[in-house]
């Protein structure tokens, strides 16, 4: 693990963004919230807020962070017949956030896939990455394209 007792505490904030492809029958069931498990975006914006404050837990070298905030975004696309996710992750703090946007978007994902598998087991996650970043030493980072 890398010594960040050196570092300034500072405002820290990153956003990631991914996306799961699903048969168009699953994706009518999160909008007409008829999916049989439950409401199937309140359940991943539940499990990405626990899985950010929590990644320190699931990845080994991560440090531990108080998260201050946490906003998931969620972008239902019959065209591509997908669900994109959006996660912003604050902190202060002398260490960024990336991993636990991240984390947010990876769990959001896998949640959505648990709450639909019995509807559509050929469900991809994918596109999952680091959007932008703001706040420590190298400023800010954002992702082109």
């Amino acid at each position: 693990m890398v010594d960040v007792s050196p570092k300034k505490s500072t405002a820290r904030e990153a956003t990631a963004r991914g996306r799961v492809f699903l048969h168009q029958e699953a994706l009518a069931k999160v909008m007409e919230n008829s999916a049989e498990k439950g409401d199937v975006l309140t359940v991943a914006r539940l499990a990405a807020v626990q899985a950010a404050k929590r990644t320190s837990d699931l990845i080994p070298l991560a440090h531990p962070l108080a998260v201050t905030g946490v906003d998931l975004e969620f972008e239902l696309d019959p065209e591509s017949v997908s669900i994109g996710i959006q996660a912003r992750v604050r902190c202060q703090g002398p260490t960024g956030v990336e991993m636990e946007a991240l984390t947010a978007v990876a769990v959001a994902a896998l949640t959505i896939y648990d709450m639909l598998k019995a509807v559509d087991r050929t469900m991809v996650i994918g596109e999952i990455a680091l959007w932008e970043k703001r706040g420590g030493r190298s400023g800010v980072y954002r992702r082109r394209g």
